[in-house]
């Protein structure tokens, strides 16, 4: 009998699609939820899915139930998948309203409200910033005078670095508070700034075993980079993950982490910093990291990784093994000022220094509208490189930033 499993609005993104590619070649039977009318899909979505639902809106548990329960009148569901952080709790309140496996809502919820997820952590022993919850300024004021400034705000629900806010003194603080709702009846996590180097621990996860995982380092932390322009900011994925002792707390912390909020099977995207006050937890999501840096795993490691976290879902077990041949990396390139893309420079010098290591290049034409930098790595240009040895990856990715200019009018 083949597995029948519902995927999440496969069209949109883009790499949406590469989930019902994989589904597919491992045998599952798709049935695919999304707010866009069929003949959006495209040849190649159509050829993978077996059944195609639209909906009005794709994070409504009602709406999603109603076509959910449609499903099941037909066959027998066996797994609800969504990869998109906002779809994730819609996707886990239907699947125990509908009996389908897979993450809990408590899990979902603990992976979504940043507060419930560090209280729960805390207790269970990983270190974390300290952290509150509330939507009462004068309680976050209190907050602010115990812990001291730098302070970090964010929405509770926020994914990555979206919404948040470093504040540096009160002034600041008050700005960032009314600018995210308080007082107007919205709660907002507030946390302690840690101090140190940034990254991200990703896992596919089956049953709560790591089957696969990936560290990926940031330079510069991500508040540096969407705070600055002028700033050329990179994320490199590292090869030496199982030989560099230094990953061994990394991989221990991630595990207690996945264990503590009960995660299953399903992809994991865990942000952590190291500093003066050693390893601390950040935060983590029940869903595959964005910034398609999945796409840097598959090219380090020679494997199919969307094939793989859908041999997870549907057979529970992995096909391939990890290479570690490569650290695979990306490099933003931001145009100079606001405007439209007039050209670029620099680009045949490092074609020719780098050429055979360049994954990719994302070049927008001119005339093309400039995203800001709140847009994050991949609003405007990038070049995407790997190389056996991450220093030298790193020195690469180093030049290509200094070296290719992003001109705009």
């Amino acid at each position: 009998m083949p597995v029948d499993v519902i995927f999440l609005e496969p069209c949109f993104p883009s790499n949406q699609r590469e989930f019902v590619r994989a589904l597919h070649s491992v045998g599952a039977r798709v049935t695919g939820i999304g707010e866009r009318p069929e003949g959006a899909l495209g040849d190649d979505l159509k050829r993978w899915l077996f059944h195609y639902e639209q909906v009005s809106n794709v994070t409504s548990p009602v709406a999603l139930e109603r076509a959910v329960k449609w499903v099941q009148r037909r066959v027998k569901v066996d797994r609800l998948e969504a990869t998109v952080e906002a779809h994730v709790m819609a996707a886990a309140k239907v699947r125990e309203s509908c009996g389908i496996p897979g993450t809990s809502v408590h899990s979902t919820y603990l992976c979504r409200d940043k507060p419930a997820m560090k209280e729960t952590l805390r207790a269970a022993g990983v270190p974390c910033a300290q952290s509150l919850g509330s939507d009462d300024p004068e309680a976050l004021r209190e907050f602010a005078g115990q812990v001291g400034f730098p302070l970090i705000l964010k929405p509770r629900d926020a994914a990555g670095a979206s919404g948040t806010i470093r504040c540096d003194d009160a002034r600041e603080l008050e700005l960032g508070m009314k600018s995210l709702g308080v007082g107007s009846g919205r709660s907002i996590a507030a946390e302690e700034f840690i101090e140190g180097h940034e990254g991200f621990w990703d896992t596919i996860s089956i049953g709560g075993r790591v089957a696969h995982e990936f560290v990926t380092h940031y330079y510069p932390n991500v508040l540096d980079a969407m705070r600055h322009r002028w700033i050329n900011p990179q994320f490199i994925s590292t090869n030496r993950i199982d030989s560099a002792p230094g990953y061994v707390e990394v991989k221990e912390l991630g595990r207690k982490v996945l264990s503590a909020l009960g995660l299953g099977t399903t992809a994991t995207h865990m942000e952590w910093f190291f500093g003066p006050k050693g390893l601390k937890f950040s935060e983590i999501g029940c869903r595959p990291p964005g910034v398609r840096a999945w796409d840097l795993y598959a090219e380090g490691n020679e494997i199919d990784i969307y094939k793989e976290w859908a041999m997870a879902v549907v057979h529970g077990r992995t096909s391939q093994s990890l290479s570690r041949r490569y650290s695979a990396g990306l490099v933003a390139l931001r145009p100079e000022r606001d405007g439209r893309i007039a050209g670029y420079s620099g680009l045949q010098e490092i074609e020719r220094a780098f050429g055979k290591w360049i994954m990719d290049v994302h070049l927008p034409p001119a005339g093309t509208p400039t995203q800001g930098v709140e847009g994050g790595y991949m609003a405007n240009a990038w070049i995407r490189l790997k190389h056996p040895d991450f220093d030298e990856l790193r020195r690469m990715l180093d030049l290509t930033g200094k070296t290719v200019k992003v001109h705009a009018t």
